[in-house]
């Protein structure tokens, strides 16, 4: 296991190198950059800028350099723990990325805690009372909640919020505590505001691992090992949950890698329908307005998170699942 993860780890590097100046060159590949979207903004708005405040600015975000030193300039800065400073924003990245990331952290989490908790035991209880009523409800369900788009069930549910609940929606908090410091009243009111994105981000996921694990399960109780626990004596609810449930957790742990780069990227359509304050929306401005320094910096962050995610689900499937084997030989 050692041995796997060093290897791993020392392949992260050239992997991240790689994807960084790809992602860097893809950037830059639209006609401009933010200058001249920033002079044509100006301009179609009845103002202008001379030449040598155009030089100035051009200098100042180092747009006149060729792509490759731009890029050496950048990554040299991200070794360092500068990540730049954002064109648009007028203020370091760094301050932009953690002030929004905190918040995508505890709504990603509370999001996966909600799906796992629902998931996984209707799952089971699909797939032990197969074509029973439980099991078509389900059913059900999941192909309702695989169908129905998530923008469209943020809307509903923010109609539904503000007609029968009068809750203020949009955004993780109340107007009157959006720019109030931390205390216990700012987070009751976020614990709060957090169920109706919860719920949106969280339902399609839910339904699809409620088929995948009702199918996993399926496949594992008609196995000789089940039997073979049955036969020794052990109750139906001890066998079914510490033998096949385990064996059919390895495509949700198999997918606890793709949460940690969605920190990042978040649903981007969701959050904008919301207003939410996370990264998502931020990620698609710097996108949109060439912000080369922001927008680099997301993709080198989901870079990093996906690398991190993966490793640590292969290290829990070979928990989770005893057969896995990291290290090469016959197998015992």
């Amino acid at each position: 296991m050692a041995k796997f993860i060093l290897r791993r780890i020392l392949m992260a590097v050239p992997t991240l190198l790689a994807v960084s100046v790809v992602a860097f060159i893809i950037i830059q590949l639209p006609p401009g950059d933010y200058l001249t979207s920033y002079i044509a903004n100006l301009r179609a708005s009845g103002d202008a800028l001379d030449q040598q405040e155009i030089e100035a600015l051009a200098d100042r975000y180092g747009l006149g350099q060729p792509m490759h030193i731009q890029y050496l300039r950048w990554m040299g800065g991200v070794l360092q723990g500068d990540f730049g400073y954002s064109m648009e924003w007028r203020v370091p990245v760094g301050d932009l990325i953690w002030e929004r990331l905190a918040l995508t952290v505890v709504l990603s989490f509370g999001t996966l805690m909600f799906t796992w908790l629902l998931a996984i035991p209707v799952g089971v209880l699909s797939a032990t009372r197969q074509y029973s009523l439980v099991d078509y409800v389900a059913t059900f369900f999941g192909f309702l909640g695989l169908g129905i788009p998530d923008f469209l069930l943020a809307l509903v549910l923010m109609w539904i919020a503000f007609a029968y609940f009068n809750q203020s929606v949009g955004g993780l908090f109340s107007p009157e505590f959006v720019d109030a410091p931390w205390g216990w009243s700012k987070v009751a009111d976020l614990v709060k505001h957090l169920w109706i994105p919860m719920l949106v981000l969280g339902t399609s996921g839910t339904a699809g691992l409620i088929r995948t694990m009702r199918a996993n399960l399926l496949d594992e109780l008609h196995k000789p090992y089940v039997t073979t626990a049955r036969a020794k004596g052990l109750t139906e609810k001890r066998v079914v949950w510490k033998y096949p449930v385990r064996v059919a957790l390895n495509p949700f742990v198999s997918t606890v890698g793709w949460t940690l780069p969605q920190l990042v990227s978040g649903s981007t359509i969701v959050s904008v329908v919301l207003s939410l304050p996370t990264t998502g929306p931020l990620l698609l401005r710097a996108l949109t307005s060439q912000d080369m320094y922001l927008a680099g910096s997301f993709v080198f962050m989901l870079s990093v998170l996906t690398v991190i995610g993966t490793l640590l689900s292969d290290i829990l499937l070979a928990w989770v699942d005893p057969r896995i084997r990291f290290e090469g030989g016959a197998s015992r």
